[in-house]
């Protein structure tokens, strides 16, 4: 047996997956909002220890157990620095050997989705392409590129959609850079937009969905529910989020003439077919061959594809 933990900024995501990724036991624990990378890293080992409790076997038993971490991650340190959409993440944090010495088996770290891409490659939405690009949206939004079968790290920081910058001096990023796509797209800024425009006394129900659902951010979940319910400013910042992502993800397939497209993400996968052909649609005066678009798809594997990415670290 293996684990896989998918770290994101408002969930923690465990499995225990058998000899045929068949998933045994899982857990969901929220992200630690306050503290720091040793905080999350506890929460970690916590969710990890209940996925192999539902699996009837201790964290030690496993072969080991993989992470997909956001940020900017050192696989053969096993460590992440650069994690911005985490509390406290500052400078360079040991996440692998934290995580080995708390659950008492080997850990291996990788970027969160670049393991998610993988899997869905292998054995998701992305089975019979050669070549497809990974569009993950969540709190932030991250890519990953598989090319002639074989994931492209380049010199290890390949797949950053995220921060393809799609309007010069745009909307401010929270890399600190302005125009890129997350600045746009992503959860995290997109809450933080629609803060700006209830305090210029803009009128919305997603706040007041968040108290309801006592959720401590606007998860996918109230975006998924202001939409159903037609919120005004639901739609247009949504609207805003998917011509960034289109603009983006065509630019890259402009590079790249890759097969397919996969959407996925916290977003992506709440969302799902509506607002992956939605993406599709806005992608297309931007393609350069438009004439042979990729397939888009929406990520096959769920709100486990991450974590089970994540096992696929451990031989």
């Amino acid at each position: 047996m293996k684990g896989g933990v998918d770290l994101g900024g408002t969930k923690i995501q465990a499995v225990i997956v058998g000899d045929d990724h068949e998933v045994l036991g899982a857990a969901r624990h929220p992200t630690p909002l306050k503290g720091g990378p040793a905080d999350i890293a506890a929460a970690m080992a916590e969710a990890m220890g209940a996925a192999a409790e539902q699996a009837g076997a201790l964290p030690s038993d496993l072969d080991g157990v993989g992470v997909g971490s956001p940020g900017a991650v050192d696989s053969g340190a096993g460590t992440v620095s650069q994690a911005r959409n985490l509390a406290g993440w500052k400078g360079t944090y040991p996440l692998g050997a934290r995580l080995a010495k708390s659950l008492g088996t080997r850990v291996l770290v990788d970027n969160d989705v670049r393991v998610a891409v993988r899997a869905e490659f292998l054995l998701g939405a992305g089975k019979g392409f050669d070549s497809i690009l990974g569009a993950f949206w969540g709190t932030g939004v991250g890519g990953g590129i598989i090319l002639n079968g074989e994931p492209w790290f380049g010199r290890g920081a390949a797949g950053e959609i995220g921060h393809m910058v799609i309007k010069d001096g745009g909307a401010r990023c929270g890399c600190g850079r302005r125009g890129c796509v997350e600045a746009y797209a992503g959860r995290g800024a997109m809450e933080a937009k629609a803060r700006r425009l209830v305090k210029r006394g803009h009128k919305t129900k997603l706040f007041e969905l968040m108290k309801r659902a006592n959720r401590p951010r606007l998860t996918s979940g109230v975006w998924a529910k202001a939409l159903d319910g037609g919120d005004a400013m639901a739609e247009e910042l949504m609207l805003r989020a998917v011509e960034a992502l289109a603009a983006g993800i065509a630019s890259a397939v402009n590079l790249l003439d890759v097969e397919a497209v996969v959407i996925g993400g916290g977003l992506g996968t709440r969302l799902g077919k509506p607002y992956t052909k939605k993406i599709e649609q806005a992608m297309m005066p931007h393609l350069f061959v438009s004439d042979r678009p990729p397939e888009v798809r929406v990520a096959a594997l769920g709100d486990l594809g991450g974590a089970i990415g994540a096992s696929l670290l451990v031989d």
